[in-house]
């Protein structure tokens, strides 16, 4: 276990252990109990023999030891103070000792050192702060092997049209290659969560793609409010005309452009604090609504309302303009929202 908060607390009744040590569920521990499985995911980690290997949740070590065996070096990252004393006991005296640092702290609060590769199973209440913290790091490592639960998974590797496809798909895949490596079941681990877990690997992306995150993200957040909706009624909205208007007055006014990408270290603090924000981007808030409904009911823009009429003209031509008018969210890809964010740019309509 490597983040959330951790209490001492007496073991109880029915606990599962290990060594003589209890597992805590409600804190996400889950010891991975399948050599063969263990085996797998090394090797589809393709490490190399010079590389520092950053591992988070190393639990009793039991991948911590095939870790050590392939690369140079482990810093395995432990909130649970029982468990670095387990790994601290297990390797000592052994040829690996000096091969391995073991960081004892909360993983989303640590200052990360650097590591060629990250390979871990992770307490899955962390999956989404974690995942934006290892794309802020720099320098970039090479690639990230992951284990999280499989729907959280299957957001990160959805497509276009998926059920699943959302906000976390998109931010993802823009800063990152991401691949399902494998499914994971529950009887894999001791105790056994209660639900599939699925291994995924993450490489970022070199070099960044040329945008500026905050407008990005600022687009993205809009665009999957209701992602069923078409844009039309997306932009429409009156909550959504009031901020873009706002933007483009004070922008007008103190006659400022933003920067069409962000320089790689703000970039990197942009998206660190996105962690922080992705309980609503783990959910679609109109995901079950029927895909056909576009009525914006008490939400569509009442035009006595708004100061400034040509401006929500503004807004509509530039949907016209691509053809995005009648299209959704969840059928777009990468490249058509960045053709959309252009577009609007250029109409000197601004997200951030």
């Amino acid at each position: 276990m490597a983040g959330g908060k951790f209490k001492k607390e007496k073991p109880p009744g029915g606990a599962h252990f290990q060594g003589g040590i209890p597992f805590h569920k409600s804190k996400g521990q889950h010891i991975l109990k399948n050599p063969l499985l263990v085996d797998s995911i090394v090797q589809k980690s393709g490490i190399k023999s010079t590389d520092i290997i950053l591992e988070i949740g190393p639990g009793t070590g039991n991948l911590t030891k095939k870790l050590l065996e392939a690369g140079k070096s482990v810093i395995a990252v432990e909130l649970d103070p029982r468990m670095v004393l387990e790994l601290q006991r297990r390797f000592q005296g052994t040829p690996f000792s000096s091969r391995l640092k073991v960081i004892q702290g909360d993983v989303l609060k640590c200052d990360l050192p650097y590591f060629d590769i990250c390979v871990a199973n992770i307490p899955y209440q962390i999956s989404s702060p974690l995942t934006f913290k290892l794309l802020a790091h720099r320098p970039l490592f090479r690639c990230a092997v992951i284990m999280f639960q499989r729907e959280f998974a299957m957001r990160l590797v959805a497509q276009p049209g998926d059920s699943l496809y959302c906000r976390l798909s998109v931010n993802t895949q823009l800063l990152s290659r991401v691949n399902h490596l494998l499914k994971v079941g529950r009887n894999n681990f001791r105790p056994p969560p209660k639900v599939d877990s699925s291994v995924v690997r993450i490489e970022p992306r070199k070099p960044l793609p040329p945008v500026n995150f905050k407008e990005w993200d600022g687009l993205v957040r809009i665009c999957f409010n209701r992602k069923n909706k078409t844009l039309g009624a997306l932009f429409r909205q009156k909550t959504v005309l009031n901020m873009l208007e706002k933007n483009y007055k004070t922008l007008q006014a103190l006659q400022l452009t933003p920067k069409d990408f962000s320089a790689d270290a703000e970039m990197a603090v942009c998206v660190s604090a996105l962690g922080d924000t992705l309980g609503d981007m783990n959910m679609d808030k109109d995901e079950d609504e029927d895909e056909d409904d576009d009525e914006d009911g008490e939400m569509e823009i009442d035009d006595k309302d708004v100061k400034s009429n040509a401006f929500k003209e503004k807004v509509l031509s530039v949907l016209k303009l691509g053809g995005f008018e009648d299209k959704r969210s969840s059928k777009l890809a990468q490249a058509d929202f960045m053709h959309l964010l252009s577009l609007f740019n250029k109409a000197g309509i601004h997200f951030s």
